[in-house]
């Protein structure tokens, strides 16, 4: 049995061997469709029948076809096979791999960090301890991006105080410092 998403508004044409239509989900099983779509709406009837298209992967993951390529060229998202038509079609485990990078980039892991996590799942010798060995190295990477952050705004501060903010800017003392202060200074 096939299966179907309708995609836009359609009147059915009923006969005997059509299913029963409910919501947005059609089951079916043979070509005796039958449906009619309003041209007068501008609609149109599609159906995805063996995977997902690029581009409803990219809607679905929140990202855009270029991601998506990119991605499978860093080698986080395995290539998916192509149609006849030379369609790539994706499985719907791609889209939940796209929200799983998506997520872990916004704690901060890097694609490379990404990938080992990526890689962590699918082995079978690996432990939760090895993947709280990972968010726990990023912890300590963040702490000592927050450090340094608060050491470059107490310089900042610093800097800042020193002007009154008025006068030529070939005299401001911002400038000035900026020349001959280096970051061990901060």
């Amino acid at each position: 049995m096939k299966q179907g998403v309708l995609r836009s508004a359609f009147r059915l044409t009923r006969s005997p061997s059509n299913p029963v239509l409910r919501g947005a989900k059609v089951v079916h099983t043979d070509a005796e469709w039958g449906l009619t779509p309003y041209h007068g709406t501008g609609c149109t009837v599609s159906f995805t029948m063996d995977g997902l298209k690029s581009s409803e992967v990219a809607k679905q993951g929140g990202v855009n076809l270029e991601t998506i390529r990119y991605y499978e060229r860093r080698g986080l998202l395995p290539k998916p096979p192509r149609t006849p038509s030379g369609y790539r079609t994706f499985g719907g485990d791609a889209v939940r791999r796209l929200r799983f990078i998506k997520h872990a980039q916004e704690l901060g892991f890097s694609l490379k960090e990404i990938k080992a996590l990526l890689a962590l799942r699918v082995d079978a010798r690996t432990s939760c301890a090895d993947v709280r060995k990972r968010a726990e190295a990023k912890i300590a990477d963040i702490d000592q991006k927050l450090r340094a952050l608060r050491a470059m705004k107490r310089a900042l501060v610093r800097l800042t105080a020193t002007c009154v903010g008025r006068g030529p800017v070939s005299a401001c003392p911002i400038l000035e410092s900026l020349d001959h202060e280096r970051r061990e200074a901060w």
